[in-house]
């Protein structure tokens, strides 16, 4: 939806994108929230929470070696110093949010994956689910950056919906409530989801697919520039920055071969590098 070359370049041409100190703090970050539910009740408290990451960020360091590449040359040491405190920072403001003594969650870090009836599969990976005594769901995820303006609500939603979708194909059940939690300003977003918001959200998704299916058919993936350009790894093959795409890896059809193709629902079948299902971000 922000931009479908930049979907292409991702998704079917797999470019590297570097890392980023902001994404990788958020990933730290969640790791030491998830990691903290290991305690019991009654230790899980803001220092116990600063402490453990130092230790989660030598676990990522481990599985993502590259991630040093962030903090190398002059001043590394000091900046990664600084870094770490920024997220030990983002932990402890969670603590004025929510009470982790008072929390058991039923699922941590959970994939989820469901087909829905066109034969589209949605997947994605759910920080936090708690379930209450009377049988209540409720999907939790956490946010390292700021809470939006009220008019851009909708947009840091939609990732949220999509969850609560695939909960209630594969349970039957439609969550109670959808809670954002933002760690770099301290808010808490919260929604309250009926079938019929998610109906709207499948709907979207259907024509989400058409589009991708149409674009992966025919080679045409067309930039959408937006002031987050700025931010692209991919600027140097992109033709709003006076680039060359690579060569596009699949099979393209003549124009003739895909009339029609707009408005259909089914999936087509994954071909190699070719995307088979819609993710979460």
């Amino acid at each position: 939806m922000q931009c479908p070359l930049l979907y292409r370049f991702r998704v079917i041409d797999k470019l590297p994108q570097k890392p980023s100190e902001a994404a990788t703090r958020g990933t730290l970050v969640h790791a030491v929230l998830e990691r903290l539910f290991d305690a019991p009740a009654e230790e899980r408290t803001a220092p116990r929470a600063r402490a453990l990451v130092p230790g989660q960020w030598d676990r990522l360091l481990e599985s993502k070696p590259e991630l040093a590449e962030l903090f190398s040359g002059e001043g590394a040491g000091e900046r990664l110093a600084g870094w770490l405190d920024q997220a030990e920072q983002l932990v402890e403001r969670w603590f004025s949010l929510e009470d982790p003594t008072r929390l058991e969650p039923a699922e941590r870090e959970l994939f989820v994956e469901t087909e829905l009836d066109s034969g589209l599969r949605l997947r994605g990976v759910i920080d936090r689910i708690d379930v209450a005594p009377t049988g209540e769901v409720r999907i939790v995820d956490y946010k390292t950056g700021k809470a939006p303006r009220p008019e851009y609500s909708e947009g840091a939603l939609f990732q949220m919906k999509f969850y609560a979708l695939v909960i209630w194909r594969l349970k039957n059940v439609v969550p109670r409530r959808l809670q954002l939690v933002y760690l770099g300003s301290g808010d808490v977003l919260t929604y309250d989801p009926v079938p019929a918001d998610l109906e709207r959200v499948e709907r979207k998704l259907l024509a989400l697919w058409e589009a991708i299916t149409l674009a992966t058919e025919t080679g045409e993936w067309r930039p959408r520039p937006t002031k987050l350009c700025g931010w692209c790894d991919h600027q140097a093959v992109c033709p709003e920055f006076g680039g060359t795409p690579p060569v596009y890896p699949l099979s393209v059809r003549p124009a003739e071969s895909v009339e029609g193709v707009q408005g259909r629902m089914e999936p087509v079948r994954a071909e190699a590098g070719q995307p088979a299902a819609l993710e979460s971000p």
